[in-house]
């Protein structure tokens, strides 16, 4: 399965990069996944919202469209000059998440990246969640807004908030690759996973 973590100007460094931890300690025990970083455009150097310096290989591309995509936050609340609100009024990834999602990709939003989902559109009438300081402008996407951790709709799924990530990834592992590699995982981690995880049936 591959699975890439798109990053872009103004992403949220513990939004980006835990979950990408948290995978790649995924593939250590045996989950049959293949993990990257990419950018959103052919950028290689990015700047996340804290000011850590990234170097990406690959960028995001519909020729190599990842099985599961998962769509940091950043910015979004503070109205930074780069960040989410930024990516969404470029318009640039909400049309590819768009594309990708209509060609069969999963699409994980983790804290307000899942606002870049619904400005994509893929969220309207879907369940999600979402940071508390953005819920409302969530809902002007037409998704409808579930208080719980983490929010599984098939084949859109967004966590909650800044530390949600790594229950999002845990959450992956799980579905994807079984529970006891979650589990080995979140016990190497010394971690315990938080709030509730809503799945449609």
């Amino acid at each position: 399965m591959k699975i890439q973590i798109v990053l872009f100007e103004g992403f949220g460094e513990l939004v980006a990069l835990a979950p990408f931890e948290v995978l790649k300690r995924a593939m250590d025990n045996g989950a049959p996944f293949h993990v990257e970083l990419v950018g959103s455009d052919p950028n290689r150097q990015l700047k996340a919202s804290y000011g850590v310096q990234v170097s990406v290989e690959e960028y995001l591309q519909i020729s190599n469209r990842p099985d599961l995509l998962i769509i940091p936050g950043g910015g979004w609340n503070h109205k930074s000059v780069h960040g989410v609100r930024n990516e969404v009024e470029k318009g640039y990834l909400p049309r590819i998440i768009s594309e990708m999602s209509c060609l069969g990709t999963i699409m994980a939003g983790v804290c307000t990246g899942g606002m870049l989902l619904g400005a994509s559109g893929i969220l309207k009438g879907k369940k999600a969640t979402m940071h508390h300081l953005a819920t409302e402008e969530l809902k002007t996407y037409g998704a409808d807004l579930l208080n719980y951790r983490i929010v599984d709709d098939g084949d859109v799924i967004t966590a909650r908030g800044v530390s949600s990530g790594i229950d999002l990834a845990l959450w992956i592992i799980e579905r994807f690759a079984g529970s006891e590699i979650a589990a080995s995982v979140e016990n190497r981690m010394e971690y315990e996973r938080r709030g509730v995880v809503w799945q449609r049936k």
